[in-house]
């Protein structure tokens, strides 16, 4: 929390928030980040004494008053859901409400075997889903583990006693502790920044800029910024240090921190994900026909001898026949096999099983730059002459200053520019015949770094290497060297030099200036104020690397039907040049140009955006928000704070298991590492497991509609009913069964080519064009009873009718496993055994059962001979139109699915 002190001895007496003089007191500020505002009008010292501390940090008993009254630097974490708790979530699945209204109805009217099966259905589809969901928490929650989880604190034990630094565990942190940053370290909550050494710090979960942003510290009043992280003064937690080191007083922890007022900003309703509105319209398609079915079967009944009441539990059993009862159980599997597949293979954890679904389904996909399509180290790209023309001279003074401010500079860590720049020298020789004097590294005011030297030859003189921001270093150059001469910079000159910085810049390049300046050797120290009367050298240019599997990954997801957009907080320059590197063209977009438009208008210009640069979390978000409103699935994949508000709006959030505790938490699905090529992975597990699930809903909800239809003929044409509700169940137990072999299938490759999506429309037409051709076989069915079976009106040829139709049934439902299968056309080779096996099953049960001992009990009897050859021919029939009509339906329907 942000701390304004109690009326302590050390304290004395303070001014209050509101400007007026008086005693401090204790008072908990408003939940937020601290007013930037106002301590970028204070001194360091006053924000010391604002805060009720001072350069020596803390007493040990005034730093455990303060955690009793602040509470412990903890993000408040949402509340994992229980087991029980998903248990029952599970249960307001609208596929799962569906199949309990069936249960309660088939309850209602004692149908108590189909309501029986019902739950059985229901409890294992939300056990599968539950458990699922609850190890991708736990294998989360154990990435936590990886992140450090101390502090270095400077505290006394008494008020007398000298200060002694330690390390603490990061949720003891008070405002007002003061502590130490160095190379690597996180920063553990907001920091008002006291003494800098060169420090840089990387704000890319913050801000998404990839280049480490200086911060020093501001002793005099002044300004406050458009924004807070362009305060070159503070520091806010879930940032890094990237070189340097400080020592900084925390003004903010735990939920008052700007990471935690980012969080709770997130915690609102999320929109309906790709897989939600399927489902939804699937739901209510299914429970239209659901209650359009009875009232029909009843009016049957009604219209012949009067049979009505009577008929209520067959209608209830053909409601049920209509309904797809394995669906939960079969989205589960399909989704939970991939999602294990993923964990185990690609080490990709899938939260939220219906999240895999999404993926499969996305058809645009935004990310961020750094790290995902370029690595997180520049490499060198050029080295110009003050005329612009490449010049080994200028890498060799550059490569010169790099490695003796490596050696001689004491820094903590390397600099990752000097790194690049010795790693482009293919020779360390002519480094080393230089004698280095001392070093004074990178600092983030004058922006530039200074290596001496003795060269040999030269007694008596000391060379300084200067290199820097090219703006810095120009406005202290008195020369410019060209051709092997030195002539003197006038103003044009370098007007000149700094237009041609502009536009290198421009073209993404991190741009570093290059000068020299001979000085007589001395024994003293030297200091910036020698960094004066330098002659330019040249410019050392350096870009981004790119990822080496970004290229290949972009093709892959292009190939797949995705398109990637990049949204990124770097200078646009940086992002395109990134961008054309690796093949991704398109149009480059600064964020600032959607601040004015309205939602049409940005859906539009996103459509035809490849990048956008300087985004601001909003942004994103708006920019995500906007593609779905135009109709894509979109997908984000982000590692940082300033991503959350994306993760969110997406159809699914996807994040890399380093990112940070709050990403984690709020995205979809943790990838093993940021890499385009475990996106593409995860993207074809999405639509494997989807192309299951809609094999599934064309074959049951196609078969269970031509039996519907079937059925409602034959209540019309038969003096009974053609099959008894004991039957119907024991039919719909059996496909039940062997249904759930579609988890285990293989979609073809033109299933994963393209986004997989559950759309209403196209499954109705489907359902409706198949159902009718297979009613067509059940009724020429009918026909082939009548001849087969004398004596139909009497119990003995009632039985046989409905051992008939049973069989019939079973077979074709057998045949239509084989046929319509998502692969059948251009799958992998064989089929999946359990397919086999089940259709198989179905067929050998269809044959045998009216055999068995078991057909009195289900009210069956044997079948003539005769009948069998008449269905073998109804079946080589039914088979060849389901054939034609597949092929009729791959032709129109290319791209639909």
């Amino acid at each position: 929390m942000v701390w304004a002190p109690e009326d302590t001895a050390e304290a004395g007496t303070t001014r209050s928030a509101s400007g007026g003089a008086g005693p401090a007191t204790a008072t908990a500020a408003p939940p937020g980040a601290p007013d930037v505002r106002d301590l970028a009008r204070l001194t360091s010292l006053e924000t010391l004494r604002r805060l009720g501390s001072g350069p020596r940090g803390l007493v040990e008993a005034e730093a455990e008053e303060r955690l009793g009254r602040c509470g412990e630097n903890v993000v408040p974490d949402r509340r994992p859901a229980s087991w029980r708790g998903r248990f029952a979530r599970s249960l307001r699945d609208p596929f799962t409400s569906v199949l309990l209204c069936l249960g309660l109805v088939s309850a209602a009217v004692a149908s108590w075997g189909t309501a029986c099966v019902i739950v059985v259905l229901v409890v294992v589809s939300c056990v599968l889903r539950a458990g699922g969901e609850h190890r991708a928490d736990r294998s989360v929650a154990a990435l936590r583990e990886l992140v450090a989880t101390t502090a270095t604190v400077r505290r006394r034990a008494a008020a007398s006693a000298e200060p002694r630094s330690r390390e603490i565990p990061v949720d003891q942190l008070v405002p007002g502790d003061v502590i130490s940053l160095g190379p690597g370290d996180l920063v553990p909550a907001d920091a008002r920044l006291l003494r800098t050494s060169g420090l840089t710090v990387h704000q890319a979960a913050l801000t998404g800029e990839s280049a480490p942003v200086p911060k020093y510290a501001v002793d005099a009043p002044g300004a406050a910024g458009p924004a807070p992280f362009q305060q070159p003064h503070l520091c806010f937690q879930g940032s890094s240090v990237a070189s340097g080191s400080a020592t900084a007083v925390v003004v903010a922890t735990g939920e008052h921190t700007r990471f935690a007022a980012t969080r709770r900003g997130l915690l609102r309703h999320r929109r309906p994900s790709a897989f939600d509105r399927s489902v939804n319209s699937i739901s209510w398609m299914l429970v239209r026909f659901m209650l359009l079915t009875p009232p029909l079967v009843l009016l049957a009944g009604a219209a012949l001898d009067g049979r009505g009441v009577e008929t209520l539990p067959f209608a209830v059993a053909v409601a049920v026949g209509l309904t797809p009862e394995m669906l939960p159980v079969v989205v589960t599997s399909a989704l939970a096999r991939g999602a294990a597949r993923l964990a185990r293979d690609r080490e990709v954890i899938v939260k939220r099983l219906p999240a895999l679904h999404d993926l499969g389904a996305v058809d645009v996909l935004c990310t961020d730059k750094t790290g995902t399509l370029t690595q997180d180290r520049p490499v060198l790209d050029r080295h110009l002459d003050a005329e612009g023309h490449d010049d080994p001279t200028v890498l060799h003074w550059a490569a010169v200053n790099s490695f003796w401010a490596l050696q001689l500079a004491d820094l903590p860590a390397p600099d990752t520019l000097d790194e690049a720049i010795l790693e482009a020298v293919a020779d360390y020789d002519d480094l080393l015949d230089y004698d280095g004097v001392t070093a004074l590294p990178f600092d983030p005011v004058r922006r530039s770094s200074i290596a001496v030297v003795r060269r040999p030859g030269r007694t008596g003189l000391h060379t300084l290497v200067v290199k820097g921001a090219a703006e810095d270093v120009l406005g202290r150059c008195a020369r410019v060297r060209t051709g092997g001469s030195d002539t003197e910079l006038d103003a044009a000159g370098r007007d000149r030099l700094l237009r041609r910085a502009e536009e290198l810049s421009a073209d993404g390049l991190r741009l570093l200036a290059v000068a020299l300046a001979e000085r007589p050797a001395r024994p003293g120290p030297y200091s910036r104020s020698d960094e004066r009367g330098l002659t330019f050298i040249g410019f050392v240019g350096l870009r981004d690397a790119p990822r080496p599997t970004a290229a290949d990954a972009l093709g892959d997801l292009a190939r797949r039907g995705v398109t990637v957009k990049v949204l990124t907080g770097d200078h646009p320059g940086t992002a395109a040049r990134a961008c054309r590197e690796l093949g991704l063209a398109g149009p480059v977009v600064t964020a600032d140009r959607i601040d004015g438009l309205g939602d049409a208008a940005l859906a539009e210009l996103a459509e035809k955006t490849t990048v956008f640069a300087r985004c601001t979390p909003e942004h994103k978000a708006r920019i995500v928000g906007a593609l779905r409103e135009g109709g894509r699935t979109a997908g984000f994949l982000g590692d940082g704070v300033n991503d959350l508000p994306a993760l969110r709006a997406a159809d699914v959030g996807v994040c890399p298991r380093d990112s940070v505790d709050v990403a984690r938490d709020t995205a979809d699905i943790v990838l093993a590492a940021k890499d385009l090529t475990a996106i593409d992975h995860a993207i074809a597990a999405g639509r494997h497991s989807t192309g299951n699930i809609i094999t599934y809903l064309r074959i049951a909800l196609s078969s269970n509609l031509g039996n519907v239809i079937a059925m409602l003929a034959a209540g019309l044409m038969l003096p009974f009913l053609p099959m008894l509700p004991p039957q119907v169940l024991a039919q719909n137990l059996c496909f039940d069964a062997a249904q759930l072999a579609f988890a285990f299938d293989r979609p073809g490759p033109a299933a994963l080519a393209r986004p997989t999506v559950l759309r209403p429309r196209d499954l109705l037409r489907f359902l409706t064009g198949f159902g009718l051709l297979n009613a067509v076989a059940d009724l020429a069915t009918f026909g082939v009873l009548m001849l087969a079976v004398p004596g139909a009106g009497d119990i003995e040829g009632q039985a046989a009718f409905h051992a008939g139709w049973f069989t019939e049934n079973l077979l074709t439902q057998a045949l239509v496993m084989v046929v319509l299968r998502r692969g059948g056309r251009d799958g992998e080779g064989r089929m999946p055994v359990p397919i086999r096996l089940a259709a198989t099953a179905l067929a050998v049960i269809g044959v045998l059962l009216p055999l068995s001992p078991l057909a009195s009990v289900l009210g069956m009897t044997a079948l003539p001979p005769v009948y069998y050859l008449l269905l073998t021919a109804v079946l080589a029939l039914y088979a060849a139109g389901l054939a034609a009509a597949r092929a009729h339906w791959d032709r129109r329907a290319e791209g639909r699915w």
